[in-house]
């Protein structure tokens, strides 16, 4: 091959490498839609009571970057929230799956809504049913005292 074959060979194999997009760039922009939802996810390790997603801290802006980094670099929603979770635990997430134990902290409150529901219905019907069902009692008023009564109604007319 000559050299101004091979020039114009590497002319353009630096053209069309340049004209076409290289991987970096055919990855789509982090959806910060998506960042947010799983950092909404997460608890604060410093806060502990926010969420990454509202906690003000450094660690939580740290954290919504490693959000934003694995999102770029193709992972998953869920491949992320299994990160934190592996780093930390089970305890980062804000609310606990539904499986195993933590299945209790789900069915305890309804349970205890339930019961508490049906008590109140029972003594509600309980309540109602009594007092229909006590007769009034009859006034036994003696004859002496009937006759006082009488006596006081006519005197006052």
């Amino acid at each position: 091959m000559s050299r101004v074959a091979l020039a114009i060979v590497t002319a353009l194999t630096v053209i069309v490498s340049a004209a076409l997009p290289s991987a970096a760039q055919t990855r789509p922009p982090v959806n910060e839609d998506v960042v947010h939802d799983i950092a909404a996810q997460l608890r604060c390790v410093v806060c502990q009571n926010l969420s990454v997603a509202d906690s003000p801290s450094e660690m939580a802006s740290q954290m919504r970057a490693i959000i934003r980094e694995r999102l770029a670099a193709g992972e998953s929603p869920a491949e992320v929230q299994r990160y934190f979770v592996d780093r930390y635990g089970e305890w980062i997430l804000l609310s606990p799956p539904r499986r195993g134990f933590n299945l209790l902290v789900w069915l305890l409150p309804l349970a205890a809504v339930l019961v508490g529901l049906a008590v109140t219905a029972a003594l509600v019907w309980r309540w109602t049913h009594r007092r229909r069902s006590i007769p009034a009692a009859p006034i036994v008023v003696d004859a002496a005292m009937s006759e006082r009564i009488r006596r006081e109604l006519e005197g006052e007319s």
